[in-house]
């Protein structure tokens, strides 16, 4: 049974590296973050090229990895962090790894990185819950200057992060992992309506104009941009699936998993969330690709032909007549 709860862990936290998730690692000092980190990066595919950033050296993953590109980097007096992004953009960097997310300056790179720089990024970083890592990540933001409104720099956070995995270490010492939270982006919608148009009197118009004008402060001032929700828990010594993991997050896993990878995810989500596999456009393709067989040129059949010819024939004979 416990190696049974072990599969079940290792499997998500897998599925979430090969389906190039960007997934923060958090937790206090000393609970295991750098080991975990390191432990994911075997799941990341060898056709990858690995970036690394860090304030120290400590993950020495040119050692564990001998064969994969790898390039690390640190910040310097006459480096700067922002330069060693620049030489990850300019060397081909598919996945960004940043040690720890520890200043304002290094938040802004990793936001930076996850956006454009790279397919995905792992990092760390100390924080107790999610709403205090998107907290502490938006303030870096605004700290740093990349924004100046709190609503835009926490937006930006959200739209970035997935995935996060929390670890935990009691007073006996032992370490595991808490929780993984999925990020889920709040979407704005239009909720504005044209019901005034039909009020006939001017309270109901009135009425309907304050319903449009309450949704707008509402949107201004208290609008929710994302929602977190745990994916998996440990309880009573055993790890437990709780909530499924958005269809969103599912369909850019498959995207980015190869075929032998994507079959096992496929299972995965059956067994223990019941989600089965979305319809592929095999079926749509093959139809497409029947309807331009039947539509090729080339010689037209025998048929055709030779009532062509009885046609031309029977053309030509009055004038063989005459």
């Amino acid at each position: 049974r416990r190696q049974r709860q072990m599969c079940i862990r290792d499997r998500l936290l897998k599925y979430l590296v090969k389906g190039a998730r960007i997934t923060s690692i958090t937790g206090e000092q000393g609970c295991g973050k750098t080991t975990l980190l390191m432990g994911l990066i075997e799941n990341i595919y060898e056709t990858m090229n690995l970036r690394i950033t860090e304030m120290a050296f400590e993950l020495h993953l040119r050692k564990v990895y001998p064969t994969r590109n790898i390039l690390s980097m640190r910040e310097t007096d006459t480096i700067s962090g922002q330069e060693c992004l620049d030489v990850q953009k300019k060397t081909d960097g598919s996945v960004n790894i940043i040690g720890e997310v520890a200043t304002d300056p290094v938040a802004s790179w990793m936001i930076q990185s996850a956006q454009v720089a790279s397919k995905f990024t792992l990092f760390t970083h100390h924080a107790k819950t999610f709403p205090d890592l998107v907290t502490a990540l938006r303030n870096s933001m605004l700290r740093a200057g990349v924004f100046k409104n709190e609503k835009t720099a926490e937006e930006q956070v959200v739209q970035v992060l997935n995935f996060d995995i929390h670890l935990v270490k009691d007073f006996r010492g032992r370490r595991y992992i808490e929780r993984v939270t999925e990020c889920i982006p709040v979407e704005e919608k239009n909720e504005y309506t044209y019901d005034h148009r039909k009020e006939k009197t001017l309270e109901g118009k009135l009425e309907k104009f304050m319903d449009n004008s309450t949704i707008f402060y509402s949107k201004t001032t208290n609008r929710e941009l994302y929602k977190y929700r745990n994916i998996m828990e440990y309880h009573d010594g055993k790890y437990v699936l709780t909530n499924p993991i958005s269809d969103k997050n599912i369909r850019e896993m498959r995207i980015n998993m190869d075929d032998s990878d994507v079959v096992d995810f496929d299972k995965f989500l059956e067994r223990n969330w019941g989600i089965k596999p979305p319809k592929l456009d095999d079926d749509t393709n093959t139809e497409n690709s029947t309807e331009v067989e039947t539509k090729k040129r080339g010689r037209k059949p025998k048929t055709t032909l030779a009532e062509e010819g009885l046609s031309l024939i029977h053309i030509s004979e009055p004038t063989r007549h005459s």
